[in-house]
């Protein structure tokens, strides 16, 4: 009895030493589809493949930006989750606790400890409300602070985040784009979140005002010990405030990596034609601007084995049929392409 007892404890420490400690997030092959079409008995035909096997590890403190095409699935991902979405298969682990299956009266207690900052902060605010009200609506419902705490507590958290404490009063129309954002950027921190989604939380602002956004993001990360999956399809962006990147294409992740890995070596064919678009400020440089063939295919009928391998120039026959598998070709850096399998195959051979 006692060595069975023994057995569940170190299965127990075992558990928690995989999921958790120095991640705050471990996805493992989520997945997340939408029905398209329904046959006359209400039967699912056909679905809409939006995320397909994504895993990644997010460390404490630390910024995975999340790249690729419109279309991608990036935001999907991002609010998969934060299980806005529900999870069509996969595991999704937040401080080492399995979510995946939570209900929503379990994620409504985790809410404060995950948020979200939208891509539109002209659509993202209720017209109707005051600055004050809505940064301190979910304050009050979370009970953050006392009620009659609130007005101080959220004048504090504006002044954290650039808005004067006379804005407490005024309605969204009143300001400017960046501004709107400062006020969801003030909502999110309200709640003392360990982990925000920015989901492409500049793309809608004019560029002098996104360096003064990404700027405020970084300033909260360090006074808050902040962990963020920051996407965008704006690759110098990314490379400002990331310390991982990852590179999505067609719902699957394709690369991940270090920051300066992904950009100074990238791996895969995708990633490389990314790059390759990043304009250059100096005139005298030359581009080699690689041209991708062919159109996206459709998420409803993905390729079969590699997503990529219609607009692959590198394209082998095993890529038409085989799905790569997500390999280590450095610390830390992933990638999930047909190129580098005999390379991996001899690195075993070495090890073994």
């Amino acid at each position: 009895m006692n060595e069975n007892l023994k057995n569940v404890q170190a299965e127990t420490v075992q558990s928690e030493e995989s999921h958790g400690g120095e991640y705050i997030l471990e996805v493992e092959h989520l997945k997340k589809y939408f029905p398209l079409k329904k046959s006359l008995t209400g039967k699912v035909q056909v679905y809409v493949h939006a995320v397909e096997d994504v895993s990644f590890k997010l460390k404490r403190g630390s910024v995975l930006g999340i790249v690729g095409e419109s279309g991608c699935g990036k935001t999907t991902m991002g609010r998969t989750l934060l299980k806005l979405y529900d999870i069509t298969d996969g595991k999704v682990y937040f401080n080492g606790e399995d979510i995946t299956h939570y209900s929503k009266s379990q994620m409504r207690k985790l809410r404060p400890q995950l948020q979200v900052i939208f891509q539109d902060p002209y659509s993202s605010l209720s017209p109707r409300m005051t600055v004050g009200e809505i940064i301190g609506e979910a304050v009050l419902q979370h009970k953050i602070v006392p009620k009659n705490e609130i007005r101080d507590y959220v004048v504090k958290v504006m002044e954290s985040c650039g808005l004067r404490p006379y804005y407490y009063n005024r309605y969204p129309h009143e300001f400017s784009g960046g501004q709107r954002q400062r006020i969801c950027i003030a909502r999110a921190v309200a709640l003392n979140p360990q982990l925000i989604v920015c989901d492409e939380p500049v793309s809608a602002l004019d560029v002098s005002v996104q360096a003064q956004i990404i700027n405020l993001l970084k300033n909260l990360q360090e006074q808050h010990g902040l962990s963020y999956i920051f996407i965008s399809h704006d690759l110098s962006v990314v490379k400002h405030i990331s310390n991982e990147v990852g590179v999505m294409y067609l719902g699957s992740m394709v690369e991940k990596g270090p920051t300066d890995k992904i950009f100074d070596e990238p791996l895969h064919p995708y990633t490389k034609a990314l790059l390759s678009a990043v304009p250059v400020p100096d005139p005298r440089s030359k581009m080699n601007r690689i041209i991708l063939k062919g159109d996206i295919p459709s998420p409803a009928n993905p390729p079969s084995g590699c997503k990529f391998h219609t607009r692959c120039d590198h394209c082998m026959e095993i890529c038409k049929t085989v799905s790569p598998e997500f390999i280590e070709r450095g610390e830390g850096h992933f990638v999930a392409c047909h190129l580098y399998d005999e390379e991996q195959k001899d690195i075993e051979k070495e090890q073994g």
